[in-house]
């Protein structure tokens, strides 16, 4: 197993299909999924800035703040919709 696959691990289907179902769960699980990408795009960031890697970790540190930001739009989202759900 490469240290960076070019698939997910243990999902047979594509990309598309992935991202589908990701956004077709409910929106507060979807925010935290996002959450959970942004932890772990700023924890590889933390990494690559303790290897000197600057340029990379900035980039890393930005792109985990917009995931950040998007879960909490995700988060509105959901309380808008919550009262409408059926369980």
């Amino acid at each position: 197993m490469t240290k960076h696959p070019r698939h997910v691990e243990g999902f047979k289907g594509s990309l598309d299909e992935l991202a589908k179902s990701i956004g077709n769960m409910t929106y507060d699980q979807t925010a935290s999924f996002i959450e959970k990408l942004a932890d772990d795009i700023k924890r590889q960031a933390d990494a690559d800035l303790s290897r000197g890697r600057k340029k990379l970790a900035s980039e890393l540190y930005k792109t985990a703040n917009k995931l950040y930001q998007a879960k909490d739009r995700m988060d509105l989202a959901w309380k808008i919709c919550e009262p409408y759900m059926k369980y």
